[in-house]
């Protein structure tokens, strides 16, 4: 267990009853479920951006990911290929779906679906997020409560309460108002935190090219050109690391309701997709910033082997996942140590406050008023409204919290591969969507069709072919999906089940409307920044590739 001072927890509680008292501040803004889910619709483009960028960048990533570079076989930079793949995939996501979701005036993204499609398709797609996000975020809670535990001793159930009970609370009664701003503060504490440790690892190791001349070569080489990822064991080639990631992050930020949320929150669309730009600017320095920290971690345990000795032993060998902790420990002062534990608190807290809205929304949009529109019963006022969303948030909260506890004997498994697991739907959720934008033919039959043969082509490759880079289901189950969906939708079953296009629903019918707009300029400005921006990332990871020795 790593010791940390009396002054560190202080700091920590200061910091958990100020995001509490924030969030009841918050409250007093919220007359309806808009103002709840959506802030009314009137927040600006920097703290959605930086509030997406937080919720991204989670405690197992500021944790993980130095531990991936530093001590990981085959780790290293290698991991800021998939970087390249973002700024790309907010194009699509800035011409096509963010215009529509906020001319629809949704809340819940699979509203869309149901105007599309049908009922059915909305409730299934609506399903399948409730579930893999209700999973996923109690796996996240068991693995950073396992985390907390470690470094601080209070014991496993004492660290998923106070992990869990503080974002609760501050998520019920501040809506997406307080998830967006308390984003916005964590974030800024974890790239002070981040800095600071950078600061110290280089004036321990005697700067920048004194660290980078005592790195394994191997580890600074971020682009692998010579592997495809198809059979050959490399899973972080370039191509797939590039394909694949370019369709599990237009997946992600366009048909995942805990990420459209913050889009749907903003004043314009203009607002909106300037807040997926800038969150396209940001990300990289971030990611890059925790990596590098893992490089100067590993060359730091050379000359320090002793800070090895103080990490917790898993399995018969140290946990590096511990390794930043540790540092912050040994190196920094007291009361910085505890700023530096907010930031890891932080990261946690900023990826579950999210996931807990955007549970919620979806329960409330998609199953309570869904139902009581079928049955015509007399709609809630929009005080009960507010209160059973808030209602609807904390039993999300207890669920999650509490599943946390009885996902130990699987969580090995799941954690080695949820990444994998979040491949296996990414891309046919993302093909739904596509079918209905893009597609005159298709409908709810074609749809589903399309859905669920994408994801059973991916688990044959999992289960048949698990040389193939799981980054690559992103593409295939895509691709499949589309492929049926389409091939359905040429049939008379499925026009059985058709019903009258709604023109609104289809900007892509319109040839007219497409050079329209790629002929807008804030779009044409918007294109060259994020072309020019990948470029810029290709020549920065090809120059690391060379850096001289």
């Amino acid at each position: 267990m790593l010791e940390i001072s009396v002054l560190d927890w202080l700091v920590i509680a200061l910091y958990l009853f100020a995001l509490i008292g924030f969030a009841f501040y918050l409250s007093r803004q919220q007359f309806n479920r808009e103002d709840y889910y959506v802030g009314g619709r009137n927040i600006g483009r920097w703290p959605i951006a930086i509030s997406i960028l937080a919720t991204q960048c989670s405690t197992n990533s500021i944790l993980g990911a130095p531990a991936f570079v530093a001590f990981t076989a085959g780790g290293g930079l290698v991991w800021l290929q998939y970087e390249l793949a973002l700024p790309l995939a907010m194009l699509p996501l800035i011409f096509f779906l963010v215009p529509l979701f906020r001319r629809l005036q949704l809340v819940s993204v699979y509203e869309y679906l149901e105007r599309r499609f049908d009922v059915k398709t909305r409730v299934l797609m609506s399903g399948i997020f409730l579930f893999v996000r209700a999973f996923a975020t109690a796996v996240t809670v068991y693995s950073i409560a396992i985390v907390i535990d470690l470094i601080t001793g209070i014991g496993f159930f004492w660290s998923v309460v106070l992990l869990g009970l503080f974002t609760v609370v501050y998520d019920v009664m501040g809506g997406i108002r307080g998830v967006i701003y308390s984003d916005v503060i964590q974030m800024l504490i974890l790239v002070v935190v981040l800095l600071l440790i950078m600061a110290y690892l280089l004036i321990d190791l005697g700067g920048f090219d004194a660290m980078m001349q005592q790195i394994p070569e191997e580890r600074i080489r971020p682009l692998d050109f010579s592997h495809h990822g198809i059979g050959d064991g490399h899973s972080f080639a370039f191509w797939p690391m590039l394909l694949g990631g370019f369709f599990l992050y237009v997946s992600y930020y366009g048909c995942d309701q805990s990420q459209v949320q913050r889009t749907l929150t903003a004043k314009s669309v203009q607002e909106g997709n300037s807040a997926l730009i800038i969150n396209g600017f940001l990300r990289f320095p971030l990611v890059a910033l925790y990596c590098f920290v893992g490089i100067g971690l590993a060359v730091y345990t050379i000359e320090h082997a002793s800070l090895i000795n103080t990490l917790p032993v898993s399995h018969g060998e140290p946990n590096y996942n511990l390794i930043v902790p540790a540092y912050m420990i040994e190196r920094l002062p007291d009361g910085v140590v505890g700023l530096g534990l907010v930031a890891l608190f932080a990261a946690a807290m900023s990826s579950l406050d999210s996931v807990l809205n955007a549970l919620s929304a979806t329960t409330m949009e998609d199953f309570v008023r869904r139902y009581r529109e079928s049955k015509q019963r007399t709609p809630l006022g929009l005080t009960q409204e507010l209160w059973l969303s808030r209602a609807i948030t904390a039993v999300w909260g207890v669920i999650t919290l509490t599943a946390a506890f009885y996902v130990g004997d699987i969580a090995p498994t799941v954690l080695e591969a949820i990444n994998k697991i979040g491949s296996l739907i990414n891309g046919p959720i993302l093909a739904v969507f596509a079918l209905g934008v893009f597609s005159r033919r298709c409908e709810s039959v074609g749809a589903v069709a399309g859905l669920l043969m994408g994801f059973c082509s991916n688990v044959v490759l999992w289960i048949f072919a698990p040389e193939v880079s799981w980054l690559w289901w992103n593409v295939s189950g895509f691709a499949v999906a589309v492929f049926v969906g389409m091939l359905v939708g040429a049939t008379r079953l499925c026009h059985q089940y058709s019903k009258p296009l709604d023109e609104a629903l289809h900007p892509q019918i319109s040839k007219a409307w497409l050079r329209s707009c790629l002929g807008q300029q804030y779009n044409q400005k918007a294109l060259i920044a994020m072309v020019t921006w990948f470029v810029f990332l290709l020549v920065v990871l090809w120059g690391l590739q060379h850096y001289p020795r």
